[in-house]
């Protein structure tokens, strides 16, 4: 199987996501900026997982273009990934509902996680299938931001019952790790 298909489907996904979660940014009832204050905790939850679905869209993109074909355990790692996506609109919904309370910081950290590990599972498929010699596997190196993710995700997690602002800060300082492109790929397909 061609990896265009796999590209096409995963975007479609993500697109379907984002939507889910835009849908349910409501509509404030009054005409001042004051009605917007009840309404903040949900827009800022949008936001970072609106930037988080970007940064999973914008490497996965990229690993795709560093895989030369695609296996039945490269799909369903894949959709192992998609899965763990498909819960953002979910959790991003009851953290900013919850004005960012303690149980709705922990999951949507534990979406984090699994999605970080679903990320880590695909692009490990990806390298048995082509080879440690890979364009992917001489991309990834290392990746120190990668093993750095899901142990911040852990702290978090653990943070957000006792203070759930150090759980938000700690999701935020991810996303800006991750923010700036990863452009190992580029680099070696460049």
């Amino acid at each position: 199987m061609g990896k265009n298909r796999l590209e096409a489907f995963s975007d479609g996904v993500l697109a379907i996501i984002i939507t889910i979660m835009v849908l349910e940014l409501k509509v404030p009832h009054g005409a001042d900026l004051a009605a917007l204050n009840p309404l903040l905790p949900v827009f800022l939850s949008y936001v970072l997982s609106f930037v988080y679905l970007a940064i999973y869209w914008n490497n996965h993109h990229h690993m795709l273009h560093a895989t030369q074909r695609v296996t039945g355990a490269i799909l369903w790692a894949n959709l192992h990934l998609l899965f763990w996506l498909s819960l953002f609109p979910f959790v991003t919904g009851w953290m900013g509902e919850n004005h960012f309370a303690s149980a709705p910081m922990a999951l949507y950290g534990v979406v984090l996680l699994m999605a970080a590990v679903a990320y880590f599972v695909l692009q490990h498929a990806i390298i048995a299938s082509q080879g440690v010699e890979s364009l992917l596997a001489k991309a990834v190196g290392r990746d120190l931001k990668g093993k750095l993710s899901p142990v911040l995700y852990g702290t978090a997690i653990l943070a957000a019952f006792f203070e759930p602002w150090i759980a938000g800060s700690i999701y935020v300082l991810v996303a800006l790790m991750w923010l700036v492109p990863d452009r190992r790929i580029e680099r070696v397909l460049g």
